[in-house]
């Protein structure tokens, strides 16, 4: 009766003697209405079983009993409240080696169990170093009498029964440790406080860390963008084609090994900076807003501009070698033309300064004249040439050639020296025109000599010079049309060659003329110095630069046709690599809004597309080459295909870049769905909400998509001024950048936003306040005592000084603390 009496609260009537059982079950059921009116069900107890002193029944409602009102209200990390007692025993013991606690039974036979408990809470009450496991006896009542005298727990055990026992008894023993655990309440909750600020100072950290490695990798690669495009913009000409081929291999050696680490440091920059701010939304922080000038849209616009430089770099080198080879053509044709030129005026100002009508004879005087015509008909046809040097000399000017002094200064003296040769003509014309009248026979076979001998002469003269000349073609056409051009050459040699018998009969009729009739013309042709011999010796070296010009069209036919080879060779690959990274592309689109199974296995399937990308890496080195092979042949045009290798590298560049992007992004789904509890079928049915509003498949959806969106997952948004303020408030969250297009990764951070339990400032500071005992404020020692070292040094580093009335020397102001770690105010 005295135990029902104490649970009730009532005092219960003394039973007379005749009406003894009566009034018993009376007050049993007094005391049994209490514990029921408690919420605790007493299932075949009755007041008449405990009246009768049935011992099962009544130990079995003191155990509910115990269970209700010692045990029941135990809870950790949301178990039951036996599993919550051990997980908490479990804790508490675990920095004690020699101590495992398993179950309420067998676990505590040796004490320390008990001893580690107190100890954990108390040390200064126990000597933990001087228990035995092998002394049970001494470990059980150390505790047992400690807890009695300092914890007010009364001996509910007995040291002996324990140990005697094979398996003690387990509510005995979890009603026992039910009481250490309310003795050391207190002390929980401070360890919860203190666990949910370190939670909360580890992702500031962590943060923070990650913050400091985005700002160092975008500076190092905004520094090496700055110093590779002044290298880029450098327009600096050199003089050889050498100079300009070791520049276009740097730029190669560029291409290949400096340029594509860095598009991968830039991936991954993207990458990290996508991370951080997933999850600074999930930590409830605000977005990481990096320093000025380093913002992924500025290392955009610096590699955009790093990609223009080096275009523009290409095409100034290509344009230069052109120049240059250009250069190396015109000057080597001026050198043959100036060469010819400078060996037929050789002597010829001496010849026109002679004397030698004086003294001549009306015959001499009259083959002087006709002399002097053919000379004059010489002249002219050499105009041409003199012209034509003059011309290419301008163009070597135009194109700045390095060597242009030289060019200049040999042409000017061909230019004088052929207006002087012009004024001498005209001078000994005069003269000899002066001495005709009295002079006028002629032989008119040397006469006829001459002037036949004299365009021949030039005749062959040209078509050396032509047979030598240098030529540079890029296509087959071009050297076809050459060939074609030779081929017509050769057709006029028997032409020719009938010229040269006719003229070389001219000289055999003065010949037979002169040996017939004695005349005594000195064996020499008065109007003419061409020579039969000089005839047959031009016309032989005629016939032997015909086969040496055959031979060098040959080969350059065959150089064209195997230019020809590479360029198929390369438009075939490259016909086949653009469209494969243009439907990559497309495919990686579709695969970004399609739902197939869980996010693991898209970003799965995302990574093994990513390796069969990677694995193509081969062909695209292959189409590299070829194009080097291009280039070193000079070659600068393909009709074979659309696709530059530029094209090809952009568009590979691209490709990675995206898949990088595509498995982040689903990184990130993954990231906030486990962070705030999303299920699966949750985020499946998001994804198809989304994918249904989605009708142009871009990935984002307008505002009234978004609204009907929201519309079909539940929202209330109506069209009054309220629910178009709510919508209003919705979109800026959604779209704080006011771009008018959410994002899929947007869309999911609002919906997991809508739903989560996050960390609060409200609930930091509620944290710090039971540290701080109910404080305003906190200590530098409370601190050091409740967190680890690193932790408490990080809180006491970034707290204020505390200044309110109550203040103590020392105090640390918590609350803008813990304001400032969610944004709300500055550290």
């Amino acid at each position: 009766m005295l135990l029902l009496e104490v649970i009730s609260g009532e005092r219960l009537a003394k039973p007379e003697r005749g009406k003894m059982r009566v009034h018993k079950i009376s007050n049993v059921n007094k005391a049994l209405d209490f514990i029921a009116s408690k919420g605790v069900k007493l299932v075949s107890i009755g007041a008449e079983e405990i009246v009768d002193g049935n011992v099962k029944m009544t130990l079995g409602m003191i155990w509910t009993i115990i269970l209700r009102f010692a045990i029941q209200d135990i809870s950790v990390e949301e178990t039951s409240a036996k599993e919550g007692l051990l997980l908490w025993c479990q804790r508490k013991t675990a920095p004690y080696k020699n101590v495992n606690i398993q179950n309420f039974h067998i676990s505590w036979k040796d004490g320390l169990g008990f001893c580690a408990l107190i100890h954990r809470h108390r040390p200064e009450l126990i000597d933990y170093g001087k228990l035995r496991k092998d002394d049970p006896l001494t470990n059980l009542n150390t505790a047992f009498d400690v807890a009695e005298k300092y914890l007010d727990i009364p001996k509910m055990l007995d040291a002996e029964d324990i140990i005697g026992t094979l398996r003690p008894d387990e509510k005995a023993i979890m009603t026992y440790v039910s009481c250490y655990y309310h003795a050391f309440s207190g002390a929980q909750k401070a360890e919860t406080a203190a666990n949910r600020i370190c939670k909360v100072l580890a992702v500031n950290q962590e943060n923070e860390q990650l913050m400091e490695d985005y700002e160092k990798l975008a500076s190092d690669l905004l520094e090496w963008i700055r110093r590779t495009i002044p290298w880029l913009e450098n327009r600096a000409p050199e003089n050889t084609m050498q100079a300009m081929q070791q520049k276009l291999e740097d730029f190669r050696d560029y291409r290949r090994l400096h340029k594509p680490p860095k598009v991968q440091e830039k991936c991954q920059l993207e990458i990290n900076f996508n991370t951080l701010q997933t999850k600074l939304r999930l930590s409830n922080r605000p977005a990481f807003m990096p320093s000025e000038g380093k913002m992924v849209s500025d290392i955009n616009n610096a590699w955009g501009g790093l990609e223009q430089a080096e275009k523009g770099y290409e095409e100034w080198l290509l344009n230069e070698i052109r120049r240059l080879e250009r250069l190396d053509h015109l000057a080597e044709k001026f050198r043959q033309k100036a060469s010819i030129h400078e060996s037929w005026t050789d002597g010829k100002e001496a010849m026109l300064q002679q004397k030698d009508y004086e003294t001549a004879t009306l015959s001499e005087i009259k083959a002087l004249l006709k002399k002097h015509e053919a000379f004059e008909s010489d002249l002219a046809a050499h105009q041409d040439r003199v012209e034509q040097i003059a011309a290419i000399a301008q163009e070597l000017n135009e194109l700045d050639y390095y060597d242009s002094p030289s060019v200049n200064a040999r042409c000017q003296k061909i230019c004088d020296q052929w207006d002087n040769l012009g004024a001498l003509t005209q001078k000994r014309r005069e003269a000899l025109e002066r001495t005709e009248k009295l002079l006028e026979t002629i032989d008119q076979l040397y006469l006829e000599y001459a002037k036949r001998a004299a365009p021949f002469n030039n005749w062959m003269e040209g078509a050396m010079e032509d047979l030598q000349d240098t030529f540079i073609v890029h296509t087959i056409e071009e050297i076809q049309g050459l060939t074609t051009a030779h081929e017509q050459f050769k057709a006029t040699l028997p032409d020719a060659d009938k010229e040269r018998q006719a003229i070389l009969g001219i000289h055999n009729e003065v010949s037979k003329i002169v040996q017939t009739y004695h005349v005594n013309m000195a064996g020499t042709n008065p109007y003419t110095t061409i020579t039969p011999h000089e005839i047959n010796g031009k016309w032989e070296h005629v016939r032997q630069l015909v086969p040496r010009r055959d031979q060098a069209l040959m080969e350059e036919h065959a150089r064209q046709q195997q230019n020809e080879r590479l360029r198929k060779q390369f438009g075939a690959q490259a016909n086949v690599i653009g469209p494969w990274i243009q439907t990559k592309m497309e495919e990686i689109g579709r695969i970004s809004i399609e739902m197939h199974g869980t996010l693991e296995d898209q970003l799965n399937h995302l990574r093994q597309y990513e390796k069969s990308i990677v694995n193509y890496k081969p062909k695209i080195d292959q189409l590299e080459g070829d194009h080097q092979l291009i280039q070193e042949a000079l070659i600068f045009d393909n009709k074979h295909t659309n696709y530059t290798m530029e094209h090809i590298r952009v568009g590979w560049e691209q490709l990675l870049t995206t898949i990088a992007r595509t498995i982040n992004e689903v990184e990130n789904q993954i990231l906030t769905r486990d962070a705030k509890g999303i299920s699966q079928e949750q985020m499946n049915e998001f994804r198809a909400s989304f994918n249904h509003f989605d009708r142009d498949h871009s990935g984002t959806l307008g505002p009234e998509e978004f609204k009907a969106c929201l519309i079909s997952l539940g929202y209330d948004i109506g069209n009054d001024a309220q629910g178009e303020a709510e919508f209003a408030r919705i979109m800026s969250i959604v779209d704080p950048n006011r771009l008018g297009v959410v994002t899929f990764q947007a869309f999911i951070d609002f919906m997991s936003r809508e739903t989560a339990d996050t960390d609060t400032a409200d609930q930091v500071m509620a944290s710090f306040k039971i540290l701080a005992g109910d404080k305003n404020y906190i200590t530098v020692d409370e601190l050091r005592r409740e967190l680890p070292p690193d932790q408490a040094e990080y809180c006491i580093a970034r707290m204020a000084p505390y200044n309110g009335r109550d203040a103590v020397p020392g105090a640390l102001d918590y609350m803008s603390f813990s304001t400032a770690l969610y944004g709300e105010s500055d550290l």
